[in-house]
């Protein structure tokens, strides 16, 4: 793979926007940084999760007796003798998603459910014996059919607006020019990131104890308070370094599991996930069947826009996929109609995946867009740019910001755009035929409640305190600079501590969010630190501290439609004798905010870029109707993009400030993805003349679909 080189850029001042290595680079390439997994406690006992093994049904009874005579087996927890949980409550993403309420009954609702832990001395015992625990079921037929024809589906109310109404849609259909009526599918994704999930919970003093791999030490903690009915200040929730998240690193049954078996033992207990399990317990992408209705003039105007989409859920939780929300964004119309709609199935609980909703949407919108485009005769970047809307075409707000069409320009101008020869299945080379394709994207660009200290120690450094998440995306780096500037000091002297609930609340690393709500509260705190030193305050021994809270500062921001917008563009080259597609070289201009560090920016724009092209060509989990189970559920079976799928990749950005912006910074690690799979399929239109509305496009679909319409 090659990408493009970072270049040094003016920052606008101090440290924020020149290119800096990681801050904790060093430790994690030489193994000194420690995960969750293999950090050491003394007297500590492994736990491993026993699973389900039928889809659906109740368990009979457990032979925990051979299992407790195992060698260095100290406990086996299950539904009857586990501590009850609170699942009462509503907590910072709403009521808790009960996977995560383990052992409390015996009903198993899907493959893979948690029906015991097994607790030992080391973790090859806890497994040996979790493998022989005997457990009678009784059985009940599932269902995992997810099919758009299904006559048992329902509004997907109290999550989001299920559904957007504004203007006859029928009326406007029928007076358009162009018409398009097509129906996408994309299929069920896994996170797989590199560290499995692991936790290890312990009692000390009273208080409880967690080292854990997450997304947002505040959540977790606000969690298993909840669950167990603590006080969140007896809760202490520890994530340094943390080995790729996507969003499936919330609270999940092995923390849970954890802590109820340090409860029991009164010592440390760590469980880990296998990534088998991982499958099953920690959340993905739900399939989507999307139908997207598309009037226009005939030049192209949108007249109407209905997108509807339908996702599964588990029969435990909603989870909503929210599919429609680019359509909610990017595009006006006169009559502009959005819903989303779930089926309830015997499957594990879906959950956020890199940007959820946005990805499966902009593959069916700015698919759609592009068949318009080619009804109406027109190159489909003008298209877009001839329907940008004026406000917020659901909300009715402002654009804080929108330069989607300063994206485009760049792109298309660095790509090439202009020699594109529009005529699909002209270019070939031997036997390759070759197409170019582009989708437009964008993500939201939100903020949430944060806190930071600051400490400026007497030697002249400075300690800031703040439980931020570093997930993989340089979030730690990202702050120093950040702090170096507020502080008006260099980077060297900047002493980063995140991942601690200790140091107060934060924002999760999700939703592209957490940067931007960072940044603001470490900001706020230099602000305060710097005043106090300008009056000429001298610094103790023990340092002088300060500490920030953004909560009332984020009421006074303005109502206004805030994103990252992006423009993707694609060239492939399809062998329709072997189905094969190779994605040569993509592009993307992004307009996100203040980029605070070139180099980990751009590793976030590409590789949401690189998952996209798995997403278009590669991933798709499918389940086993018999047993209820995904095929292959390990890095072996569930194919990704990998170095040889990955030959040029290049992501840049334009200008992009909103001077009533308090932050400035967007987020940009979700709109890399948005409009990746589309770009891609469009490509392999405009190479073959064919279009693929489902993914991914394999060779097999590939194949019948040259078969169905032979080329010249």
């Amino acid at each position: 793979m090659t990408t493009t080189p970072t270049r040094t850029r003016t920052p606008a001042r101090g440290s924020t926007g020149t290119a800096y290595t990681r801050v904790e680079g060093r430790e994690k390439v030489t193994g000194a940084a420690r995960y969750a997994g293999e950090i050491p406690f003394a007297d500590l006992a492994h736990g491993w999760l026993v699973l389900s093994t039928v889809a659906h049904g109740r368990i009979r009874s457990l032979d925990t007796d051979p299992v407790l005579a195992m060698p260095g087996v100290l406990a086996v927890l299950h539904h009857e003798n586990a501590p009850r949980l609170n699942t009462d409550y509503v907590g910072m993403l709403g009521k808790p998603d009960p996977t995560c309420a383990v052992f409390q009954n015996d009903r198993v609702p899907h493959l893979g459910w948690p029906v015991a832990l097994v607790v030992a001395e080391t973790p090859e015992q806890a497994r040996e014996a979790a493998e022989s625990l005997v457990v009678h079921y009784e059985q009940e037929p599932h269902d995992i059919d997810f099919s758009p024809a299904r006559t048992d589906t329902y509004p997907a109310d109290g999550h989001m607006p299920a559904v957007t109404e504004k203007g006859d849609l029928e009326a406007e259909l029928a007076a358009s020019a162009v018409v398009v009526d097509a129906e996408y599918t994309t299929p069920e994704e896994h996170h797989s990131m590199m560290e499995p999930h692991a936790a290890t919970a312990l009692w000390d003093g009273g208080r409880l104890e967690v080292v854990d791999s997450n997304q947002g030490a505040t959540w977790v903690v606000g969690e298993l308070a909840n669950l167990f009915s603590l006080d969140p200040a007896s809760v202490r929730v520890r994530s340094e370094h943390v080995g790729g998240g996507f969003g499936s690193k919330g609270v999940r049954a092995h923390q849970v599991a954890a802590v109820m078996a340090a409860t029991e033992l009164q010592r440390p207990v760590r469980v880990v996930m296998t990534r088998r399990q991982m499958f099953s317990l920690t959340g993905y992408r739900s399939p989507t069947a999307q139908r997207v209705r598309l009037g226009a003039d005939a030049d192209g105007r949108l007249r109407a826009l209905e997108h509807r989409s339908l996702n599964l859920t588990s029969q435990v939780h909603e989870f909503v996929e929210s599919s429609t929300a680019p359509s909610r964004v990017m595009y006006d119309a006169d009559a502009h109609h959005t819903a989303h709609r779930l089926v309830r199935l015997n499957v594990p609980t879906p959950t956020f995946m890199r940007a959820p909703g946005e990805a499966p949407g902009s593959f069916a919108l700015e698919s759609a867009l592009d068949e318009l485009a080619e009804k109406c005769g027109l190159d489909p970047i003008e298209l877009r740019l001839r329907n940008e809307p004026e406000r917020g075409p659901v909300s009715g707000l402002p654009f804080a910001s929108r330069n989607l069409a300063a994206c485009f320009r760049e792109g298309a101008r660095r790509f090439g755009w202009a020699d594109r020869d529009p005529r699909p299945g002209v270019r070939r080379e031997g036997r390759w035929l070759l197409g170019t394709g582009t989708a437009a994207a964008s993500f939201s660009a939100g903020a949430g409640p944060s806190t930071a200290t600051i400490t400026a120690e007497a030697d002249g450094t400075y300690t800031v305190r703040i439980a931020a998440a570093d997930i993989g995306t340089g979030a730690r780096t990202a702050l120093t600079l950040i702090a170096a500037d507020a502080l008006e000091a260099p980077p060297d002297r900047i002493r980063m501590r995140i991942g601690d609930s200790d140091f107060g609340p934060a924002m999760i690393a999700g939703g592209s969010t957490g940067t931007r709500s960072w940044a603001w509260a470490v900001r706020a705190a230099a602000a305060e630190l710097r005043e106090r030193l300008a009056l000429g305050a001298d610094i103790p021994p023990e340092g002088m501290t300060v500490r920030a809270d953004t909560t009332e500062a984020l009421g006074t921001l303005a109502g206004k439609e805030r994103h990252s917008y992006g423009a993707q563009f694609a060239e492939v080259a399809v062998d329709v004798t072997t189905g094969e597609v190779r994605v040569r070289r993509m592009l993307g201009i992004f307009a996100a905010g203040t980029i605070v560090n070139p180099l980990t920016a751009r590793s976030q724009l590409v590789g949401g870029m690189i998952w996209g092209i798995s997403m278009a060509l590669h991933e798709e989990a499918v389940r086993d109707r018999a047993s209820g189970g995904v095929y292959g559920p390990d890095l072996a079976g569930y194919h990704v993009a990998t170095h040889a799928d990955v030959p040029l990749v290049e992501a840049d950005w334009v200008d992009d400030h909103d001077p009533e912006d308090p932050v400035g910074i967007k987020g940009i690690g979700e709109v890399g993805i948005v409009g990746a799979a589309a770009a891609i399929a469009n490509a392999v239109w405009h190479a073959t003349g064919v279009r693929h509305r489902d993914l991914p496009i394999r060779p097999d679909r590939v194949l019948q679909a040259a078969a169905e319409v032979p080329h010249a």
